[in-house]
C-alpha cells in the first residue's frame, strides 16, 4: 500500500477519535440535557465519519477495490443522526425537562 494512503488514513483516524473525544467529554461536562445533546451528534457523528472514511480510504487501496458498505453505513450515519436528535429534543420540549441556569435562553 503507498505510503500516502497510509498517511491519509493515519490522518483521518486520528481527526475521527478526537472528534469522537470530544463528544464523549462533552457529554460528561455539559451541564442539562439540552446541551448534551450537541455532543454525540455533532461530535460523535463526525468522529465516526472520520473513522469510515479512514476505512473507505483503507480498503480502496487494496485490491478487491472500493466497497460500497461504508459509503451506505455513512450515509445512514449522517441521516439517522440528525432526525433522533430532533426526536429527542422534542421529547425533552414536551416533557419539559429543566434547563440549567449557566444555559442561555429557555427552550419553551
Amino acid at each position: 500500500m503507498p505510503f500516502w494512503i497510509e498517511a491519509l488514513v493515519s490522518l483521518f483516524l486520528v481527526l475521527g477519535s478526537l472528534f469522537a473525544l470530544i463528544g464523549a467529554i462533552g457529554l460528561y461536562r455539559l451541564p442539562d440535557f439540552y446541551t448534551r445533546l450537541h455532543a454525540p451528534t455533532k461530535a460523535t457523528t463526525l468522529g465516526v465519519g472520520g473513522m469510515v472514511i479512514a476505512s473507505m480510504l483503507f480498503f480502496a487501496g487494496r485490491p478487491e477495490g472500493p466497497s460500497l458498505h461504508e459509503l451506505l453505513l455513512t450515509l445512514f450515519l449522517f441521516i439517522s443522526a440528525p432526525v433522533s436528535a430532533h426526536m429527542l429534543a422534542r421529547a425533552a420540549l414536551r416533557r419539559r425537562l429543566p434547563v440549567n441556569g449557566r444555559t442561555r435562553g429557555k427552550p419553551w
